[in-house]
């Protein structure tokens, strides 16, 4: 490969050569507070904070939080939906020395206790709500958590309580016993004169942030992300996009704060540029059309799911789509399609990216302005490597245009996995991250991705790559969402199947006519051996077409039908 083939078509004005100063994120918070002290910060259905307010009520937490043991090494939960607790939270923890356990509200108690123990997690921080409390709860009893912290949602809502029952489908209210010493009401916490204890960090060895992750084995670990990951990862996504004017954006916060994607490129990108995050506790396309309706968004981050949503609902070209300038889409595979109707239809640009929460996430991007490449996750960041390796031997690089190992270099890359030195030595080596991702790089320095080397499906000795197949049945006009997983089969070992969702439900598309749509867009070892129409595909916790589902239904069939042999 040629060294750093990307400087050809890096755009004018951004240094890919630019060197990072690491320093903390409440180093980044307080900058922020002296350029836009009176700037909103934060817009949560019409209640707002400015930054000033925002840094108040962090200084008067991280006291109350120090208060009940908080300092270097704590490990503090979140076990929050998208709100001003969160993001106060996350900084005050920060601020008093501890670090951040991202945990999702739709976790279920088992995973939740498996995550707590395995973190060392002592405190949690969450809401009274009736789908939050009674589960951590639970957990409170059963595992090592010492103190819960617990927060009440409508503090921070200008509007009846009868909207959050339709955001969570569930009663409001939790009922919290506020006798015991170790539940300690949010409010409280934050009555002192926020002078809490100074701590000293090093950006570039303190863990900010424990982020779990299957990785590339599926058994979840903390991705220890230091403040200098974070950090430098947040500017290097600034400099990406000279097109933000700082202290006049207003960023969409649809996808949840836990998920490291949204954590870093709304949350802390809002931070460093001024910007004002008008923000939904959970992506619901009545309330998000709402919200873009009322603030008028510039930015906006988001899985591929959530911009079928807006381009599927008829309300949205009127609901003021119109003023977006950056749509940043990642964490699934874009379909061309679905990126040239969005731009067709809302204007804007709706842009490509690649990362993982082992870079904390953002590793590339295509560019602004028309100058990126369809079908490519872009360019690398700045001060960012991509490189293409031998998957059996990572130390060889691979020439450009051959297929290989995705592996990135960077200041973003994560310190490690936590109390997981085996699975560490596996994908970093020599600071250099094995993503799992099979791909190649062209003459331009742009990088494709063929699919998760894990996803591979093997047909007869053939590599077939279940991406090469979706985007295939994605151009046919009738179709929705797809799936393609690999499926035991006796003579040839695996065969594609394609699960496949429709625009409309009263299609009359049948697996036969789809099959003849595909006949000269794939090969013959890549066409699906089996079409499955289903009303819904199934889904991770942000949103993202999930196969592990599916997967298990298909190792249940063969499983049975083995037995009944």
């Amino acid at each position: 490969m040629a060294e750093y083939p990307w400087l050809h078509s890096y755009p004018a004005g951004i240094d890919w050569h630019k060197n990072y100063h690491a320093q903390s994120l409440p180093t980044m918070l307080e900058k922020a507070v002296a350029r836009f002290h009176n700037r909103p910060c934060i817009d949560f259905f019409g209640f707002r904070m400015t930054y000033g307010a925002l840094d108040h009520e962090v200084h008067k937490l991280a006291k109350g939080l120090q208060a009940i043991g908080v300092r270097k090494g704590v490990k503090v939960g979140l076990f929050l939906p998208n709100c001003p607790q969160f993001v106060v939270s996350y900084f005050a923890i920060l601020k008093a020395g501890g670090t951040v356990v991202n945990y999702s509200p739709l976790y279920a108690e088992p995973e939740l206790l498996q995550q707590v123990e395995d973190s060392e997690t002592d405190i949690m921080v969450t809401l009274s709500l009736e789908a939050l409390f009674p589960t951590i709860h639970k957990v409170y009893q059963e595992s090592r958590l010492k103190h819960l912290v617990v927060g009440r949602l409508d503090d921070a809502l200008p509007f009846p309580k009868g909207l959050l029952y339709r955001i969570f489908k569930r009663r409001t209210m939790a009922v919290v016993d506020w006798k015991d010493a170790h539940i300690h009401d949010y409010r409280t916490l934050l009555k002192n004169d926020g002078v809490c204890r100074p701590v000293t960090i090093n950006p570039e060895e303190d863990v900010a942030v424990l982020q779990y992750t299957g990785g590339t084995t599926g058994v979840p670990k903390g991705a220890m992300l230091t403040h200098a990951n974070i950090y430098i990862n947040t500017l290097q996504s600034r400099d990406w996009f000279p097109e933000m004017n700082d202290g006049q954006e207003v960023a969409a916060a649809f996808l949840p704060f836990f998920h490291v994607f949204a954590m870093t490129a709304i949350m802390t990108l809002s931070i460093v540029t001024g910007a004002e995050m008008a923000m939904l506790p959970k992506f619901d396309i009545k309330e998000a059309l709402k919200l873009i309706r009322r603030r008028r968004p510039t930015l906006m981050a988001g899985v591929p799911t959530m911009y079928t949503a807006l381009l599927g609902d008829a309300r949205a070209k009127k609901a003021g789509l119109d003023r977006l300038k950056i749509c940043l889409s990642g964490g699934a595979p874009l379909s061309q399609e679905l990126k040239k109707k969005f731009e067709e239809t809302f204007g804007g640009q709706l842009l490509e990216g690649y990362g993982l929460t082992e870079a904390s996430p953002v590793v590339s991007a295509n560019p602004m302005g028309g100058a990126g490449r369809a079908g490519t996750i872009g360019l690398p960041l700045p001060a960012t490597k991509i490189l293409i390796t031998n998957p059996d031997n990572p130390e060889q690089v691979l020439a450009q245009g051959e297929k290989g190992e995705i592996c990135v270099e960077g200041p973003q890359v994560m310190a490690g996995y936590w109390q997981r030195p085996e699975a560490t030595e596996d994908v970093l080596q020599s600071g250099r991250l094995r993503t799992g991702d099979i791909g190649y790089m062209d003459e331009e320095g742009y990088t494709f991705i063929i699919d998760r080397s894990k996803d591979l499906i093997l047909v007869g000795g053939f590599n077939v790559f279940p991406r090469m197949i979706e985007e295939a049945i994605y151009q046919h006009p009738a179709v929705h969402e797809v799936t393609v997983i690999g499926i035991p089969d006796d003579y040839l070992g695996e065969v594609p199947k394609a699960f496949v969702s429709l625009k409309h439900p009263d299609e009359n598309l049948t697996p036969e006519e789809l099959q003849m749509f595909l006949k000269d867009k794939l090969g013959k070892h890549e066409r699906p051996a089996q079409i499955e129409f289903r009303d819904d595909l199934p889904k991770t916790m942000i949103g993202k077409l999930s196969k592990k589902e599916l997967v298990a239904e298909e190792k249940a069939k063969s499983t049975a039908q083995a037995r009944s042999k």
